[in-house]
């Protein structure tokens, strides 16, 4: 019998491992093959990072119809959730690393203990939030700039989305835990089912209620996504399955999850913020800069997607072999996932130095903002091979429980060095916007270098959480 299995093993097809993907529930990726494991967490991972974008595709899409005052509301509401974005990153950074570290040691049980924290940690942000949102919903839309007719049109709109804001934070987080505990597909799923009844509800409820509808709609379709995910969080067969005893509040687990998530918001809003102030800093070159700017980071953003994706499985083999104390093989996922990603990038980089021209038109046939699309486009995804490898590393550290690494490296390179090299090569040496997109590339590959120095001097092996 053991001179079978090895002959039929490759002859598994690639199709049959893609259903295995998506279908399966818990995987023990501390034995086995790196290669398989890397590709069963990575084909749900992308199609979920593919499915978090829908949303506001979805919103926008159908609210743009109701006038630029209520597409107004939609984007300085969700400029203000970005905060809310960030912070539920970081817990859901910190229920990867924690569960995946805890699976890994084969202790479910912690496992699901440190789950539970987390969902308590999430729970006490949400509810102030949600005050804000119920009692100054007006004064957030006027502190993000909005007129008189904007506040007067979108303050419901505003205020269900912030008072609402628990879908939106146990999405992230409960996703962290399926992660980490190996079930990517469950995440992947539970985002469907949270898309799916959304574009559904949609344009149903914007005919009924206007722009509120439009958050009722969101706020529903999330609702619903969340519920699934504590059905099978609570009484699935998931192998991190969270009982009442696991809520009683632990003060060491909680600090732990709210030392690692507070870095990794702070590494969210670092490289957010920073690509604000580039964007601010194109507006000095006019209409036709931004736009072609705003072309070519959308163009950009969606081939990154499943890079994303990609990397995300980096967390979750890091957090599982350092539980199981394989640090090697930890290692060797990394490196196994940055040289997939890097291939990938590779292939991305090639189409748009060639095409970029091609791409750009099928979205503007304006010359004026295509000559600039273009150009961002093209030279900034010269760089595309080290994002690759960058952000596996950068998720490797943050799987290790250790988002502090990944904090000074974004805050050194794209506030120290990134935003006054951008005006240094526009404006001080007459670069133009050809400037920022070269302070771009140099910013992201001196990034990926750094991650891939500190990874491989391995004190991120020796941490603990």
């Amino acid at each position: 019998m053991t001179n079978i299995q090895p002959t039929h093993t490759p002859k598994k097809g690639f199709f049959s491992y893609f259903r295995e993907a998506l279908n399966s529930e818990h995987q023990d990726f501390t034995q086995g093959s790196i290669r398989k494991a890397v590709f069963m967490l990575a084909i749900p991972m992308i199609l979920e990072m593919c499915m978090e974008s829908v949303f506001a595709v979805v919103d926008i899409f159908f609210v743009s119809k109701l006038g630029a005052g209520a597409a107004a509301t939609v984007g300085l509401t969700e400029s203000f959730l970005t905060l809310i974005y960030s912070i539920a990153i970081g817990l859901s950074m910190a229920a990867t690393a924690m569960v995946a570290r805890r699976v890994g040691e084969k202790n479910p049980e912690e496992a699901a203990h440190a789950g539970a924290q987390a969902l308590l940690l999430c729970a006490g942000v949400s509810i102030l939030v949600s005050i804000i949102g119920l009692f100054f919903a007006a004064d957030v839309l006027a502190l993000m700039g909005a007129d008189e007719q904007v506040i007067k049109m979108g303050t419901n709109y505003t205020r269900i989305m912030l008072t609402g804001n628990i879908v939106i934070m146990l999405l992230f987080l409960i996703n962290g835990i399926f992660r980490g505990a190996g079930d990517a597909a469950m995440a992947m799923k539970s985002l469907w089912l949270a898309n799916i009844c959304n574009i559904i509800l949609c344009p149903i409820l914007i005919n009924q209620f206007g722009l509120t509808g439009a958050a009722m709609a969101t706020t529903t379709g999330r609702g619903i996504g969340v519920l699934y995910q504590l059905y099978h969080l609570l009484k699935g067969k998931s192998m991190v399955r969270i009982l009442k005893k696991h809520f009683v509040p632990d003060a060491a687990i909680l600090k732990s999850i709210a030392n690692i998530a507070s870095t990794g918001t702070l590494q969210f809003i670092i490289a957010s913020a920073s690509w604000i102030v580039m964007a601010r800093i194109i507006t000095g070159f006019g209409s036709d800069a931004v736009a072609g700017y705003t072309i070519a980071i959308r163009l950009l953003i969606f081939f990154l997607m499943p890079a994303w994706g990609l990397s995300n499985a980096a967390a979750t083999l890091v957090g599982q072999n350092l539980g199981a104390n394989q640090p090697d093989r930890a290692e060797q996922s990394v490196w196994k996932t940055a040289r997939y990603n890097g291939v990938f990038m590779a292939f991305v980089s090639v189409l748009f130095v060639v095409g970029a021209e091609f791409f750009v038109s099928l979205i503007t046939k304006d010359p004026n903002v295509s000559g600039t699309a273009a150009s961002a486009l093209r030279i900034v995804s010269l760089g595309y091979i080290f994002y690759g490898v960058g952000m596996v590393m950068i998720n490797a550290f943050n799987g290790a429980g250790d988002s502090r690494t990944p904090t000074w490296i974004h805050l050194f390179w794209f506030w120290i060095f990134q935003i006054p090299f951008a005006i240094l090569l526009s404006k001080t040496l007459n670069f133009g916007p050809t400037g920022v997109f070269i302070a771009i590339v140099v910013t992201e590959t001196c990034i990926s270098i750094t991650s891939v120095i500190l990874f491989k001097r391995g004190k991120w092996k020796l941490v603990k959480v």
